[in-house]
């Protein structure tokens, strides 16, 4: 059975599903983990009885290498029993329209009828820009041209390892209307950390009402998870700077299009 939506073909999902290996329905996975046992037999049989527990069973360990002194990264193969329901899988859905630039250019000059001013920076240690650069620069990202493309978006890009003081103070200085923060490094949960204290110190330094809207962005974020963090949107890996601007333009500009429409009517 199939349904059409927006035109496009889609294949109804089943109730239940397993993995997919060599053949349907097999159950194979493949994951990979690191062990702090030099590299050999035992720690071979160690990868494996993790497996085990993990309920791959049975499972071949089809890549060993020694990385340092006495860790070994595993590549383990096999089969699991678990199944998949994916009508049980919540994903957060994307509730704003994609815009094309001029869209974009002409909603903000029409409705804030200045330039929407937008501070990038990554804060803390990470000094991975790439992410941050790709959403911001002009050369974009994935065929899409990045924030400083748009006639009527001011891009203020901090570059890396941005204390978050200076973040804060310079928001203020350029008074902006979104802070955009990316953030790659994320051993010992350092994105999380960095995010929360960056959002309590824009509130202690804004009054309640002007605070810039926080926009995080990184591989490891969950999409749900803004409100718990004190931002106001998150954006995962394969973000494109077209979905950034036009989110922008739904939350920041569109509602002062909304309310002057009512006073018009």
């Amino acid at each position: 059975m199939s349904a059409s939506t927006h035109g496009a073909e889609v294949t109804e999902m089943p109730s239940v599903i397993r993995p997919y290996g060599d053949q349907t329905g097999d159950g194979m996975v493949q994951v990979s983990f690191t062990l702090p046992m030099p590299n050999g037999k035992r720690a071979e049989g160690a990868a494996l009885q993790l497996a085990s527990k993990m309920g791959i069973e049975p499972a071949l360990v089809v890549h060993a290498k020694a990385i340092g002194d006495g860790f070994t990264f595993f590549v383990v193969y096999g089969p699991v029993k678990h199944l998949v329901e994916p009508g049980l899988v919540e994903v957060v859905e994307r509730e704003f329209p994609l815009l094309s630039g001029k869209e974009i250019n002409t909603a903000i000059k029409r409705h804030l009828r200045r330039k929407l001013v937008v501070v990038g920076a990554c804060i803390g240690t990470d000094a991975h820009t790439v992410g941050i650069d790709a959403i911001l620069n002009i050369k974009g990202f994935a065929g899409e041209k990045g924030l400083e493309y748009h006639r009527e978006i001011k891009v203020v890009n901090l570059g890396a390892q941005v204390l978050i003081p200076d973040l804060v103070e310079r928001a203020r200085a350029e008074k902006a209307d979104a802070v955009l923060v990316s953030q790659v490094v994320t051993q010992r949960d350092a994105h999380i950390h960095n995010t929360t204290a960056m959002s309590a110190a824009f509130r202690e330094a804004f009054p309640a009402g002007k605070v810039p809207h926080l926009v995080v962005g990184g591989p490891r974020f969950e999409e749900g998870s803004a409100g718990a963090l004190g931002v106001d949107r998150i954006f995962g890996r394969g973000t494109t700077p077209g979905e950034v601007a036009s989110y922008l333009v739904h939350a920041l500009v569109a509602p002062r299009a909304a309310a002057g429409q009512s006073k018009g009517a």
